[in-house]
């Protein structure tokens, strides 16, 4: 393979390397306030998002740290040391058949149990919802359902939702129809549906390395192959791997989640999602593009899908309203571009039809406002616990641990020491009551043995911090170990 070549940084990566400089020179000490977005922007000419994105990178290398509605601050070094990040993967090339479900599905089961502390869930805390009012919107458009619903509604599904999800993607630029959204059973069946209509059994599919462990499930199913592409904790995958990969391998599609990736947090530059979508097009590659975190952001700016740079029909959009607004009504959607028909083809193939009461509870609630509102408030309650669990990891995980802060939803990715046992230590620490997502369910190929992904989705108490002290003395005890050195005391 050729060699990578070297590429300039971007204005947000030079301008957080002046920031960091200025840091480690000592001109910005601890407890210092940065200078504010706007003095950024005006005197360095830079947009908005150019200078959030710098900041989100000092602020996941530990460097600087948000306070609402202040500001952002030097940080002070946890112990005299920062962590740096977890590196990127390697995995091997070529494409793998997938065998996973047996493993996840054991670790899955195990967290279910209301006494386990879940800091490897995948599901947020139920009272971060407004499920008072959801219920309302309920009771009210159910009351007006009439029997010729229960068959206008069937696929693509409540009219009045998909127009209110059109107007959400026009706020972003993007003309989509409503005839062109298929409502679906969670974001999962949209992503099933999507791999269904663009590839067939014994074709290989590009997914992320670590990758999302549904993902493998859905190719596991369809009997399809998986090539695992190397992804960076920040910024997504690599493109120069992928266009190799492209070359080399002529997959039939790509699974990706450009935003707030599952496991990494990787959050995806718009600049970089845009080369994307053209690497792809320039091989006529469709990109099935999951999306369910893009409303859990920080900021005031809303990153863009790559959907948005897609001007061929190239791109399969997959989101919800499971994360962040109604996760207990399974109400998802699929706007996949020219293949719109099949996936309402394979829709109603499969399950026919989602639930009309709650495709139009959602359609009621929406209407009548407020979404925006609830999601502002959500977006800092998810700030204020990525901080806090960001906090406790750098305060008592041992010198070795690598972890990045995510600048938008609910996951951080752990690299731990190496010799720690990721599958022993997700053992050990159910023995104590803790759940963790350990990392070979996030490879086809059981890699990441000594990672492991934590969960911010449950408000911070004094629980999740015991939690985290403990699992940290795991961690600990697992090094002590493996060196043949008792633990000291």
């Amino acid at each position: 393979m050729p060699k990578h070549q070297s590429i300039a940084p971007s204005k947000f990566e030079a301008l957080a390397q002046q920031l960091q400089q200025q840091i480690a020179a000592g001109v910005l000490r601890p407890g210092d306030r940065l200078p504010s977005v706007r003095q950024i922007c005006a005197t360095r000419h830079l947009s908005p998002s150019t200078v959030f994105q710098a900041y989100y990178l000092l602020e996941s290398r530990g460097l600087i740290h948000a306070v609402p509605r202040s500001g952002y601050f030097v940080a002070a070094r946890a112990g005299g040391v920062l962590l740096a990040e977890p590196r990127t993967s390697d995995p091997q090339p070529g494409s793998q058949a997938v065998e996973v479900n047996d493993l996840i599905c054991t670790i899955l089961g195990s967290a279910l149990a209301r006494d386990i502390v879940p800091l490897g869930s995948a599901f947020l805390n139920p009272a971060l919802f407004p499920l008072d009012r959801l219920r309302r919107a309920l009771v009210s458009s159910t009351r007006r359902l009439k029997p010729w619903n229960m068959v206008d509604d069937l696929p693509p599904g409540n009219l009045r939702l998909r127009r209110e999800i059109a107007k959400r993607y026009l706020r972003q630029g993007m003309a989509v129809d409503p005839d062109e959204i298929v409502l679906t059973n969670g974001a999962m069946e949209a992503l099933n549906l999507c791999l269904g209509a663009v590839a067939r059994p014994g074709d290989a599919v590009v997914v992320e390395s670590p990758t999302f462990y549904i993902a493998l499930q859905a190719l596991q199913h369809l009997g399809l192959h998986a090539i695992e592409v190397p992804t960076h904790v920040r910024e997504g995958i690599d493109l120069g791997r992928l266009a190799q990969v492209i070359e080399l391998y002529h997959p039939k599609a790509c699974w990706l989640m450009t935003t707030f990736q599952n496991p990494l947090g990787s959050l995806m530059p718009d600049t970089k999602k845009r080369d994307l979508v053209e690497l792809l097009a320039r091989h006529d590659i469709p990109l099935i593009e999951d999306d369910v975190y893009s409303e859990l952001y920080e900021g005031k700016v809303a990153p863009l899908p790559a959907k948005a740079f897609d001007h061929r029909g190239l791109v399969l959009h997959c989101s919800s309203f499971s994360k962040c607004l109604a996760p207990g009504y399974r109400v998802g959607w699929a706007a996949p571009g020219r293949w719109v028909r099949d996936v309402q083809r394979l829709k109603v193939m499969t399950s026919l039809s989602g639930s009309i009461p709650a495709q139009a509870a959602l359609a009621e609630y929406l209407q009548a406002g407020g979404y925006d509102h609830h999601l502002r408030g959500l977006r800092l309650s998810l700030q204020a616990q990525r901080a806090s669990l960001f906090d406790a990891v750098t305060r008592n995980f041992p010198d070795g641990t690598l972890v990045v802060r995510p600048a938008g939803g609910y996951f951080m990715w752990l690299e731990l020491p190496i010799g720690v046992d990721a599958m022993a230590l997700y053992r050990a620490a159910l023995a104590q009551g803790i759940s963790i997502a350990p990392g070979p369910m996030f490879s086809a190929r059981a890699e990441f043995q000594h990672h492991i992904r934590l969960t911010c989705g449950q408000r911070w108490d004094a629980v999740l911090e015991r939690a985290t002290r403990t699992l940290a003395r795991l961690v600990s005890d697992s090094m002590h170990a493996n060196s043949g050195v008792p633990p000291s005391i």
